[in-house]
């Protein structure tokens, strides 16, 4: 029996790098491997690819954020200066006093509680119905089950528009119009895209967790809140704001359902602010209140921002 050293086995790597026929490690494709010319093109060539990208990425977002800024540069004005050449992107005087009229101006502060009511419930109730949801279509043992999600798929493709009015006399029949019933009710029975997205994530988590949490005596339920729910909480959070956002700025729904002021959503008090105030060129108080229907939306955006995008990106790649 031969005993080898470190040293020896480092003299016989080496011999066997040297030795004819043997296939070398592959080198990382996409850089040059040749003279210190090549990788100097490549990298001057990589470099020059960088800037324009982020100049054209910087153009776009210029382009996306200059109409929320100069909305709330509008805030700031005076009538006047709402019509100034060139456009004044800093007012001057500034006018916060259009953010203490506009709360007098219409049901502003009532149309903000209706959108919170509505938003909080819809999304609260149907992100736990949809999760159980897709808990069930992932894991569970069902009979007709892909088919069921098929269907629960297909009505995706139904538009809003084609169920509107019969869904409007079938509230109307309850005698919930003019009310916030027609609103949340659809939502608390769960939201498609949401069982969707979540399902999908579920295939990642193994089957053997939930077996082997079933033979320990453990229910669905318990499975799921202890076990499963850390495990996908990224992708719900992910859909939580999303889903509340949508629902936060939805405008069809309320104006088909609801008519006196103090029922009325956020969305339809802005619109109402539209009307009214258009034609007496009040621009500023319009577009402050505008702004204040932003803040909520914005806020959970910015705060939550990378939950969202690495959800949606991490379901991406495991789908």
């Amino acid at each position: 029996m031969t005993l080898t050293t470190p040293g020896a086995v480092s003299a016989l790597n080496s011999d066997l790098e040297g030795a004819p026929g043997r296939k070398l490690p592959k080198r990382r494709i996409g850089r040059p491997t040749g003279n210190s010319a090549g990788r100097r093109r490549w990298y001057g060539a990589y470099g020059i690819v960088n800037v324009i990208l982020t100049i054209v990425l910087s153009i776009g977002g210029i382009v996306m954020i200059a109409p929320l800024v100069w909305t709330f540069s509008t805030s700031l004005k005076t009538r006047e200066a709402v019509f100034a050449l060139p456009p004044q992107w800093l007012p001057d005087p500034v006018m916060w006093e259009n953010y203490v009229r506009v709360w007098s101006a219409g049901p502003l502060l009532s149309g903000i509680v209706n959108s919170v009511i509505v938003s909080a419930t819809v999304t609260i109730i149907g992100t736990i119905t949809s999760m159980l949801a897709a808990f069930a279509f992932a894991k569970l043992r069902l009979p007709g089950k892909n088919v069921l999600f098929l269907m629960l798929l297909a009505a995706i493709m139904i538009p809003f528009p084609t169920i509107m009015i019969p869904q409007f006399k079938l509230f109307a029949d309850l005698g919930m119009v003019d009310t916030l019933w027609p609103l949340i009710l659809p939502g608390v029975f769960g939201n498609i895209v949401m069982i969707f997205f979540i399902r999908q994530y579920l295939d990642s988590v193994p089957d053997s967790i939930i077996e082997a949490a079933k033979i320990d005596g453990a229910g669905y339920l318990r499975i799921f809140f202890t076990l499963i729910f850390p495990a996908i909480r990224p992708a719900i959070a992910a859909q939580f704001i999303l889903w509340f956002m949508a629902v936060w700025n939805d405008y069809l729904a309320p104006i088909i359902y609801l008519n006196s002021p103090e029922k009325q959503t956020l969305q339809l008090v802005i619109a109402s602010f539209n009307a009214t105030y258009a034609s007496q060129t009040d621009y500023p108080l319009i577009m402050a209140a505008s702004f204040i229907a932003l803040i909520p939306v914005l806020a959970v955006f910015v705060i939550f921002q990378r939950q969202i995008i690495e959800s949606v990106a991490l379901t991406g790649a495991k789908g």
